[in-house]
């Protein structure tokens, strides 16, 4: 059975989270009062505070509230936390679920979150220090793919 959470609203995406930093996340890095999210980063990545918007507070919400007996946000069925390999074979079954024609692995929202901030128009700096990335170049991929990265140049 899958976690209550998966597939609630967009918190898997936005945060840019890696695997182990979501299978990670313990409910103290979770302030809802605040709408904050207090992210470690592992590969050495800088930590970060991320907000919270209302259906990813709301998910949240439910989920700490079901499962009061863990430190873990994100728990099997018997209350342990959630493996990656068990999230990434979640992953993968709703992308064969979803017909999308490519194996789909967790990674991927990791990129969407940087293409979809770059595409955006967001700086590069504060989409290194969103994602969490020490060096720039692990960043620069985003904005290099940016299809209107130039339109906004001149203005005739």
């Amino acid at each position: 059975m899958a976690h209550p959470a998966i597939g609630q609203g967009p918190f898997f995406g936005r945060p840019g989270l890696r695997v182990s930093e979501l299978v990670g996340l313990r409910r103290e890095q979770v302030d809802l009062k605040q709408g904050l999210l207090h992210v470690r980063r592992h590969k050495n990545g800088l930590p970060s505070t991320h907000p919270l918007r209302g259906p990813e507070r709301r998910a949240l919400h439910k989920v700490l509230r079901d499962y009061l007996d863990t430190a873990y946000v994100f728990v099997t069925e018997r209350h342990a936390p959630m493996t990656a390999a068990a999230f990434r074979k979640l992953i993968a079954r709703a992308g064969d679920a979803a017909r999308l024609g490519m194996p789909i692995h967790p990674h991927m929202l990791r990129h969407a979150t940087g293409f979809k901030l770059a595409n955006d128009g967001q700086d590069t700096r504060a989409i290194q220090l969103y994602l969490g990335h020490r060096n720039i170049q692990h960043t620069v991929l985003y904005t290099q793919l940016s299809a209107d990265r130039f339109t906004q140049f001149w203005k005739d």
